[in-house]
Parts: C-alpha cells; structure tokens; sequence
C-alpha cells in the first residue's frame, strides 16, 4: 500500500523508519520530510495546512493511508477533511484534537470525569487571573490554552514569575493561544509519557518513556521541546500501569466517546507520579517527540499494522511486542536553542556514527544539499540507541555522537540519569 506520512521532524523520521520495515508497505511519501527520511521516502512538497492540496495528491498519486504526524494539522481538522473524501487516515478528529488543542478543554473533560489532575482555573483576561494568583501558593504553573509550539508552559517558582507569565500571555507573546490562559497547582513527583493506542472504543497500552525537557545537564535552563528520552520508564511498576489505564485512561476514552467525540488515534499522556498515584498534567494527540525515536526502536511488531487496525476499530484482539532491552535517544540542537539559532551549518561524521553497534540516528530538522547534510532547525539529530541497560544504551549513543563532527551543535551529556541511578541501587 502507499502510505503518505504528514510532518517533517524526528518523531516522522522514526514513524518511516518503523513502518518502512512492513510487508504490507509498497510506497512510503513523507511531506513535507527532511533530509534523513529522504533515504528510504519520498518527500512531497506539500503543505500540511493545505488540506485540499493533501487531498488531491492522495488522489493523484493513489494513497492508501495518510498518517498524520504533528499536532496543528490534527487541531486544524485534516483528519476530518481526508474522512470526508473517503480517504483512511490514522489520527483524530479535530474534536477530539482538542484534548491538545486546547489545555482548559482537558481540564474541564478530567473534572467531569473524575480523572485526578491538579487543581485549576481558567481565564480569558489579564485581572482575573491575577486576582487568581493572590490566593495560590507557589510554585504554579501558568499555560496558555492553545498550541504554543511547546513554549506556552511556565513552571512559575516565585509570584512575581507568575505574574510576568500570565503578563506575557495576554500581551499576545504566544499569539491567539494565550488569548485563553490556564493556571494549575504545581504536582511534585516523577515525570512520566505515556502511550495509548485507541480506536474510539478499545485502548491498546504502548511503551512508556521519560524525557528530559530542560535544556542543560541536571535539569537545569528553561524548558525544550524535549532533549532526551529513554524507555521504559522506571517509575511506572505494572501496579502503576494498571492504575493509570484504570484511573486516567479508560475513562479518558470512555468520556470522549460519552460526549460524542471519539478519540481514534494514538493518545499520549503527560503525567506525574506523584505520592498518591498518577496525576494527569496534559494530553498529546500525536506521538511524542523524542520519545517515539525510542519507542520504534523497541517495537518489534508491525507498526503499519496497528496503526491501520486503529483507523478500523480493531484494537480488541490486537496485540503489540516489545524488546525488553531499553533504548535512549539524545538530541542534538543547534547552538542557541531553544532560543535564536543559526541555520544552514554543516554536519559531517553521521555515516561514522551510525556505525556504533545499536544505534540509529532520527533526523529531525535537517535539509539535504546534494551529499551534504545541513541543520535546518532547533532540535536537529535524535542519536538514539539500544543496550542491555540504560547505560549501554547511553554509552552506545555518546560514543555515536563523539563521531559527529558539527561544531554547532550541542547535546546535554546526562539523559538517563534517572533510570541509570535506579539500575546502580538493583
């Protein structure tokens, strides 16, 4: 079958890598791709938000499955203009998006039914919310509603942050998703993703993963898109695993479907492990990034398959297997980020690297130049790899990156620190 994949970043990188590797594949496009997907696809110059262009390149070029990567296009209703034309496609509709599309929206769907997350409030002008803050103690987390690209969350430590926070939101510095803002209490504990296929009924449990979403070693410097990840996580024994599909989402999936809006597609759930269970902090209607590098690069079943038994509803008798050995994925960025960062540096060595015993490089934003590969974004490799533990895998991907030569860039050196403490009390 041809498959046509939406999105251009490291988590497309490895969706083309898994399902390149199905028998049931004839043809794999990616649109718009990047310079690392362009060795096993094809790479159409397709815009995601162009959903009549998507439509008629389907139509064209004879797509069988359409396979929706990022977030925007799925808030934006690309799932439900390609069902309108009759064509398959694996994500979920734009009401059912809104469980990322909109950060209240979830809040409001966790207090009807009864799915533990942490006290809120919901504002739509600068003076409430701060009124609301007089009466909260820090540390507080301040969000703006909408899609911010990842930058709309402030983990505010002192009041006067806080504030500036909530300022800045309704000052318009993440656009029309701040015009809405969220304020909810600080949960102390472990971070965790975790992963859910769901065909509007059924709810088939993935890997679960831990990232490192700071920008420096030990945690430290503001927030990133992600720096690193490995799975599994840890923290989440099989009593904690039973207790967040029976607490946080069975009912998520049970809800939606209640309200009307089925959720079909692949749920990803941002959670805290805190001293009394889990606690849901977000949803992400998409896989994450990076830690779908890690979760493909565990997945020993068919992904092709049961992304399409997802589109079909039939996830009651369907089935995934996993290798028991962890993987960790580090990021590579451009000097800079997450802040300003140059474009178009050369990155040299990747055939080297690639070549330590299990390890597989994700491209995530990078451009080809004839032989050469160029950075074409802020997060820019996914150096991922295998082990018998965390820290093989750690090994094998630092020693991968020792090989590449781009002066440019950076990576924090500590991603699986956590996991790796665990393994040194066993």
């Amino acid at each position: 079958m041809h498959v046509l994949l939406i999105g251009s970043g490291g988590r497309e990188h490895a969706l083309a890598w898994a399902m390149a590797a199905s028998p049931l594949l004839t043809k794999l496009t990616c649109a718009p791709g990047n310079g690392g997907i362009q060795e096993f696809a094809g790479c159409g110059a397709l815009d995601p938000a162009d959903h009549g262009q998507i439509i008629a390149f389907c139509r064209e070029k004879r797509v069988d499955f359409v396979v929706i990567g990022p977030e925007a296009p799925l808030v934006a209703g690309l799932a439900d203009d390609l069902g309108k034309a009759g064509i398959k496609h694996f994500g979920p509709s734009a009401a059912a998006a809104k469980l990322e599309g909109s950060k209240g929206f979830t809040k409001d769907l966790c207090a009807e039914f009864g799915i533990p997350t942490g006290p809120y409030g919901r504002f739509r002008d600068r003076a409430s919310a701060q009124a609301y803050l007089t009466k909260q103690p820090v540390p507080i987390v301040v969000k703006a509603d909408g899609l911010a690209a990842g930058k709309g969350v402030v983990v505010a430590m002192t009041r006067p942050e806080a504030e500036a926070a909530v300022d800045a939101c309704f000052a318009g510095a993440f656009g029309s998703a701040g015009a809405e803002v969220v304020i909810e209490a600080f949960l102390d504990g472990e971070e965790v993703s975790f992963f859910a296929l769901c065909d509007g009924k059924n709810v088939l449990p993935l890997a679960t993963a831990q990232d490192h979403k700071r920008v420096g070693d030990g945690d430290t410097g503001p927030n990133t898109g992600g720096m690193g990840a490995y799975s599994p996580a840890p923290v989440v024994t099989p009593g904690m695993h039973d207790r967040i599909m029976a607490e946080i989402i069975r009912p998520t999936v049970a809800g939606m479907a209640k309200r009307g809006t089925p959720f079909r597609g692949v749920l990803f759930a941002g959670l805290m492990i805190t001293q009394t269970g889990p606690q849901l902090i977000e949803y992400n209607v998409r896989f994450g990034d990076p830690e779908t590098q890690v979760l493909m690069l565990r997945l020993k079943s068919d992904l092709l398959t049961a992304l399409l038994a997802t589109a079909d509803g039939g996830l009651g008798a369907f089935d995934l297997r996993w290798h028991d050995d962890p993987a960790l994925t580090v990021v590579m960025a451009a000097k800079g980020y997450p802040g300003t960062y140059a474009k178009g540096t050369e990155i040299r060595g990747l055939d080297a690297a690639a070549n330590i015993a299990g390890v597989q490089i994700f491209h995530a934003g990078t451009t080809r130049d004839g032989d050469r590969i160029l950075a074409n974004g802020g997060r820019v490799l996914n150096v991922t790899a295998r082990g018998r533990t965390v820290r093989e895998a750690q090994t094998r991907a630092y020693q991968a990156i020792d090989h590449i030569d781009w002066p440019e860039g950076f990576c924090r050196r500590d991603i699986g620190w956590r996991a790796i403490e665990r393994e040194g009390m066993k």
